[in-house]
């Protein structure tokens, strides 16, 4: 497989043909999703090759460290003639990698990340593991210094699922574990650690709180609204509770003991969401709080303003819809539009997908009561779409086996068929799949998330096997700059 072949990554594939917005089929709605049969195919496909990886000794085989590897060719050579140690690459250089073991794991699996930039500058992240998170300081060098970890909640076993999220100076920290509740961790506690000696934290005495409001104890994500003082659980099973595993608020106004004032259970499961204060077009809902929910088959939109009394605005699903995973507003200061993937469309073949390749939507939003679809995108390498999160006019994927991907996504408010987004750089932190057809191979390997909102550029990013590593972009886009989400 030639390097250069994905050099120059362009938007032709977006465009061309178009999915559109639709109502929500609900027969098929009710026995593929509101049963929880489709979230039970995508799990037991994770975890059957995640077994498949722990039998072959991939989680905690000994992955070397490795330090600053320039891009160059299409190529990070980062260990010298071994292709395991080789990332393809474009405008993006390695700065550091270091295996989950190395920082204190003992499964080596990893999931979430997340950052906090302390009131001096010092710019930390979380990093999720199956079992606990792992602290570690980047340097101005891009390096990463292991501070220590915080294990799983002691009721609780290890399991890959852990999701975190900042708030202020605290990392909230939640898991698919029965028992492990959402952990509230002041990160402050990180400043004055001698990097010679980690501290492995206590899961009682060390934390700030412990959120035990769920009912299994169990979330599959935690969002936060920082704004407005309170975090979100979404998928917190069963679905048989009250809440049908919706949107479960969580007041942080007193960080030491949150409390919930209700949830919002309208339109049940919810995979991902954003909150937020609603900034944007639509006037009626100037002053109001919005959640942006991505609910297996639909985008959900909700008004959560009241928390105690929440509404849906709307319900839209579209074609090919396989299972809605998360999405991000392109501005948070005037909400036009969102990007949103759907992570089972190109393993199940469906819509734009049916070619393997993935697909990122591209929502109007201008009428909260009625979202168009009006574009996508989609890169000429074949994968899964997993996380992704925008910055200043970038978005960040993490896209399992094809690792980073970071688009220009400036040109969709001038433009909102696609046409004008493009590729500025990727890494491909899974090199066991490039000589794939298409250079990528259709399965939950690789990176599960990034973290891209650190001041310095230097850019994490959390993959299942191996470990985290750092990375940054050469240059960025010069057709970016000037604009509304430019620099």
């Amino acid at each position: 497989m030639k390097f250069a072949q994905y050099a120059g990554v362009a938007s032709l594939l977006a465009g061309a043909t178009l999915a559109k917005e639709m109502p929500q089929d609900v027969e098929r709605s009710k026995r593929l999703f509101a049963s929880g049969l489709r979230h039970e195919q995508i799990m037991a496909a994770k975890h059957a090759t995640w077994d498949r990886q722990r039998a072959a000794g991939l989680m905690t085989a000994n992955y070397p460290e490795l330090g600053f590897t320039a891009c160059k060719n299409g190529i990070a050579e980062a260990v010298p003639g071994d292709k395991n140690n080789t990332f393809r690459c474009n405008n993006i250089d390695l700065y550091h990698f270091m295996p989950h073991t190395s920082l204190g794991s003992k499964t080596g699996e990893g999931s979430s990340s997340w950052g906090w930039v302390s009131p001096d500058g010092r710019e930390f992240v979380a990093v999720a593991q199956a079992d606990g998170a792992a602290f570690v300081e980047i340097t101005k060098e891009g390096k990463m210094v292991y501070l220590g970890r915080l294990p799983q909640h002691h009721e609780a076993e290890p399991l890959i699922w852990r999701e975190l999220r900042a708030y202020k100076n605290y990392i909230l920290i939640g898991s698919e574990a029965e028992n492990h509740y959402i952990q509230v961790f002041d990160m402050t506690k990180l400043l004055n650690i001698d990097p010679k000696n980690p501290v492995v934290f206590d899961t009682t005495k060390d934390i700030t709180s412990l959120f035990r409001g769920l009912p299994i104890g169990r979330t599959h994500n935690v969002v936060v609204d920082e704004v407005n003082q309170y975090a979100v659980s979404v998928g917190a099973a069963p679905r048989s509770d009250k809440c049908k595993s919706g949107l479960i608020f969580i007041d942080l106004t007193d960080i030491t003991n949150p409390k919930s004032p209700g949830c919002a259970s309208q339109d049940g499961y919810v995979h991902d969401a954003q909150c937020l204060p609603y900034k944007g077009p639509d006037t009626r809902y100037n002053g109001r709080t919005i959640c942006y929910g991505y609910n297996e088959d639909t985008l959900t939109i909700y008004d959560v303003t009241d928390r105690t009394k929440t509404t849906i605005i709307s319900r839209t699903s579209y074609e090919g819809a396989s299972y809605t995973h998360q999405g991000w507003v392109l501005d948070k200061t005037w909400q036009d539009y969102l990007i949103m993937d759907d992570e089972y469309d190109e393993y199940d073949g469906a819509g734009l997908a049916k070619d393997g390749h993935a697909v990122s939507y591209i929502w109007d939003i201008k009428d909260l009561k009625n979202p168009k679809l009006t574009g996508h995108y989609k890169p000429s390498i074949r994968g899964i779409d997993h996380n992704q999160y925008i910055h200043d006019g970038y978005a960040y994927q993490s896209n399992y086996g094809t690792g980073l991907r970071v688009l220009d996504i400036t040109s969709i408010p001038k433009d909102p068929s696609g046409a004008g987004v493009h590729e500025v750089g990727w890494f491909d932190i899974y090199p066991e799949d490039d000589e794939e057809t298409d250079g990528g191979v259709l399965d939950f390997v690789g990176s599960w998330s990034s973290y891209s909102m650190l001041p310095s550029g230097f850019i994490l990013v959390n993959t299942i096997e191996r470990g985290p590593f750092i990375v940054r972009l050469q240059k960025k886009s010069i057709r970016a700059r000037g604009g509304r989400l430019g620099w």
